[in-house]
């Protein structure tokens, strides 16, 4: 949507700079009501494709009512940036007039228009301080003149990846930075969330593939009100993060091949698939239940049968077909207690296991013994 001479506008003295790969950068004063006139707030979410829109987590209606509460005792101090993301609709005209002496010339003054849209068609999406905006616009005095700082892109991919970076320093919940950074350019992000964005593709495409086991029942962000969804995507994160650094690990061969250094993402992501189907061929009756009726799709299940993925892939090839990797698995099979019973090894009940690193470390280590002891049976038998 272009601007008209008809359509309302806010006009405002800003400065101007150019950061990255030529992006404008301003730096002005709007009053605290206005934000919300102009900027959308873009939440988190998901559309009938499935594809993730938006990167905002839901208003908390306490921390906006405490701001609230603040901004009207009256004069007040609120000298906290919001950032916002805008739309190339923003029109900019430099002050004419020469420079002062011993000017920086790191930017120049001028003034911003910024044009008033129907929400949802604002030319402006808050990046960082939407709860801020929210209060701005409920508080008795929405004529604070607020600092902002926005910058001119309307590529969801870059404010994304602004917002993670914003946030990264504050208790952003971390499931919500995980969702995000499959839609993010990993080479601007810095080196421990670039190396966060692989296993967070991996568990992204796990959940979205119809061939996966994991097709739909991973819980997300972005799934507020998600059906059959069960498994935590923090413990499948951690299965493939755990297997890419270890040197045993069944992923790590793949991270020395392919281009640009990202290694062979289609080889890690097939062998993930052949080994979680051969899991639930092994298990159909514990696969998609609630972690409270059935372990195996709990964390500390999954985390087991994540080391157990490693181990068995030292004996096979990391092409092997899903019934080879089946036999594998049903070696443990029989003394697995995933839904009744108890772990004779661990002495724990079934529904005692807990998402704690005690019990993980245990039913770990169980796994791996029922499997060694399999095996060394079989090759003296």
């Amino acid at each position: 949507m272009k601007p008209s001479p008809t359509r309302p506008a806010l006009v405002i003295r800003a400065l101007h700079t150019t950061q990255g790969q030529g992006l404008d950068v301003y730096a002005f004063f709007i009053k605290g009501g206005d934000i919300v006139r102009v900027a959308d707030i873009s939440r988190i979410g998901r559309d009938a494709t499935d594809a993730l829109k938006g990167f905002q987590r839901p208003e908390i209606r306490q921390h906006v009512k405490g701001i609230v509460d603040y901004l009207n005792q009256g004069d007040v101090l609120f000298p906290n940036a919001i950032i916002l993301a805008m739309a190339p609709d923003v029109k900019f005209t430099a002050s004419r007039g020469s420079r002062p002496t011993g000017d920086a010339r790191v930017s120049e003054s001028g003034t911003l228009t910024l044009p008033i849209y129907d929400e949802g068609q604002r030319v402006a999406w808050i990046v960082d301080g939407q709860q801020r905006s929210i209060a701005l616009s409920q508080a008795q005095h929405s004529d604070l003149a607020v600092p902002v700082i926005g910058f001119v892109s309307d590529k969801i991919s870059v404010q994304r990846e602004q917002f993670i970076l914003v946030n990264k320093a504050k208790p952003l919940p971390t499931r919500l930075i995980n969702e995000l950074l499959p839609e993010t350019a990993a080479f601007v992000l810095p080196r421990d969330l670039a190396a966060r964005k692989l296993p967070a593709e991996l568990v992204n495409l796990l959940n979205q593939d119809p061939a996966s086991p994991f097709h739909r029942i991973v819980k997300r962000a972005s799934d507020q009100t998600a059906s059959g969804a069960v498994v935590t995507d923090t413990a499948l994160l951690s299965i493939v993060k755990n297997s890419l650094s270890t040197a045993l690990g069944a992923l790590a061969p793949f991270k020395l091949i392919g281009r640009d250094g990202g290694g062979d993402v289609e080889g890690m992501y097939r062998l993930l698939i052949t080994y979680w189907t051969a899991v639930k061929n092994v298990f159909p009756n514990c696969w998609g239940m609630d972690p409270k009726n059935s372990r195996l799709m709990h964390s500390a299940g999954l985390l087991a049968m994540g080391l157990l993925m490693d181990a068995i892939y030292l004996r096979l090839a990391p092409n092997a077909d899903v019934a080879t990797v089946q036999r594998e698995i049903e070696k443990i099979a029989p003394a697995c207690r995933w839904t009744e019973g108890t772990w004779e090894s661990i002495g724990l009940p079934w529904n005692e296991v807990q998402n704690t690193p005690q019990h993980v470390k245990k039913l770990q280590a169980a796994l791996m013994q029922i499997y060694a002891a399999s095996n060394h049976t079989k090759k003296f038998t």
